[in-house]
């Protein structure tokens, strides 16, 4: 009987011991609703970035980076063997300077056959009017003898002989006119007459001569097409070398030196310099907090202040408006998700929490 007498005073003890302790904590606001709606607390996280070589695959021949070790933006984290862009590469630069090289010379031969059509013409020219002259000075003579047969200065011979010499300078003429035209085929009416009453050739437009240009210029659009080509060829060199693209930490390597490496596989993940933390609040919080407002931290671990912007202020996930599962006592409202990005300092790393007063929050 003694004992449950006992037994009854230390269970009433405890029970007074735990009122009395709940009525302290809530008269100082030291229960974890009261502190759940005056301390916001998250976990400081870097984001995490899958490093890859952009669009190209192979063989690893370097790996230039270990784990944990810190890089900078910039620095070479492995490279991919380049035997089979190297030598397509050098057959390229081979083959535009051989095209290259070729209508550069097209191109003189053009202008050398252009200058010697326009002498040739010129002199063709000059043979046919020279042809023309003879033969009208042979037709004169011709019809002199004629008259002088009437009379019978001359003999039937001399004056056969006359109309073969007439004869051969007409063939001629008409020889020497077929050369003309033949030059000038396809040219501008302009043109012909041009060479007709100045025996100027020069500058006049010449068909062959400019077919032949123009496919030296298609030729050209190949050597083009062939420089983009190599242009291609020396970007996906330059991708064969993965580099650091931004500041951060090595976390994982992915792949190891000899392995062939898939495109777009992701090879090292990197910790980035990019910190976050997320809080819960509810939504008469919200109300008064805007993207970009700047928000002041507690780093718990160390007591140190950690500066940060909201850069995301958005409706949180149903499971954050759970009683107890986030902000304890907030599960009547609606919880918001605050995500603040802070800089990197001294004494501060991911997986700290970071916890900001409810004060610092309403000040706005």
């Amino acid at each position: 009987m003694g004992g449950n007498k006992r037994l009854y005073k230390v269970g009433r003890t405890f029970v007074a011991l735990l009122i009395a302790g709940g009525l302290v904590l809530t008269f100082f606001n030291r229960d974890a609703i009261s502190m759940g709606q005056k301390e916001k607390e998250g976990i400081l996280t870097a984001e995490q970035i899958n490093i890859s070589f952009q669009d190209i695959g192979g063989k690893l021949v370097l790996e230039n980076v270990k784990e944990a070790q810190q890089v900078k933006q910039g620095d070479v984290l492995m490279a991919l063997d380049n035997t089979d862009i190297d030598l397509a590469i050098a057959k390229l630069e081979a083959q535009i300077k051989q095209s290259s090289g070729s209508i550069d010379i097209g191109m003189e031969k053009a202008t050398t056959v252009e200058e010697q059509t326009y002498r040739s013409i010129e002199q063709c020219k000059k043979s046919y009017d020279a042809a023309r002259s003879t033969f009208a000075n042979k037709e004169l003579y011709y019809q002199r003898m004629k008259k002088l047969l009437a009379t019978g200065a001359v003999s039937q011979l001399e004056l056969d002989n006359a109309q073969t010499d007439l004869e051969v300078c007409r063939a001629e003429m008409v020889r020497a006119e077929r050369s003309l035209n033949e030059l000038l085929a396809g040219t501008e009416p302009q043109d012909r007459m041009k060479v007709l009453t100045t025996d100027d050739a020069s500058g006049i437009y010449l068909p062959t001569i400019e077919q032949t240009r123009k496919e030296l210029a298609n030729d050209l659009y190949n050597v083009e097409s062939m420089k983009i080509a190599l242009q291609e060829l020396k970007v996906q060199k330059e991708r064969l070398t993965l580099k650091a693209p931004e500041d951060g930490k090595i976390l994982t390597i992915i792949a190891r030196q000899g392995e062939m490496v898939a495109v777009n596989t992701p090879v090292i993940l990197l910790e980035s310099m990019r910190y976050y933390y997320d809080i819960y609040v509810d939504e008469i919080t919200a109300a008064k907090l805007h993207e970009g407002d700047l928000i002041t931290g507690t780093a718990v671990a160390s007591g140190k202040t950690v500066q940060g912007r909201i850069r995301l202020l958005t409706t949180a996930p149903g499971f954050a408006d759970i009683k107890m599962s986030r902000e304890k006592g907030q599960a009547d409202l609606a919880a918001f998700q605050v995500r603040i990005y802070t800089e990197p300092g001294e004494g501060i790393l991911p997986g700290m929490t970071i916890k900001v007063d409810s004060d610092e929050l309403l000040k706005r």
